[in-house]
């Protein structure tokens, strides 16, 4: 008589479990679906706080030019060697010897965001835009030269 009892017991136990579990079901089946068609509808309602570090960008006015003076600072405040630096001396009209920035390279893949090389630029010639769709498939497509050449 014990075992019909613990027989009827468990089987109890199981239908009023079952029957939570399909109450919470039916709870979530009836809400109002708040999924967001991401690729479709990004441009509508995706909102992407100002504050966001996404890739690191160097602003150039209409000329082409940018306040970038090849100092070095950002290069050497990145931590892991993201930044690279290629300039050369070049005589200017007046004669004296000045640095120009030849190529400045930027490895989005090894970049951690810190925002270090921004804080360490006395000139605001880099900053971080909020363009987040950074995704490829081939990792050559993330080494990015962000000065443009006027000639």
């Amino acid at each position: 008589m014990s075992t019909f009892k613990e027989y009827i017991t468990g089987y109890v136990s199981g239908v009023k479990s079952l029957l939570v579990g399909m109450r919470t079901s039916m709870k979530v089946f009836c809400q109002k679906n708040v999924t967001e068609q991401y690729p479709e509808n990004r441009h509508t309602t995706l909102h992407i706080p100002e504050r966001h570090r996404a890739m690191l960008v160097m602003p150039h006015d209409e000329e082409g030019n940018n306040k970038c003076v090849a100092c070095g600072l950002c290069q050497m405040a990145c931590p892991n060697g993201t930044i690279h630096l290629t300039t050369e001396m070049r005589t200017t009209e007046d004669g004296k010897r000045k640095k120009h920035l030849v190529k400045y390279e930027y490895n989005l893949g090894s970049c951690m965001f810190c925002m270090l090389c921004v804080n360490a630029c006395p000139h605001h010639a880099i900053e971080f835009s909020n363009d987040f769709e950074n995704a490829v498939f081939d990792k050559q497509k993330l080494l990015l030269t962000l000065n443009k050449n006027k000639e």
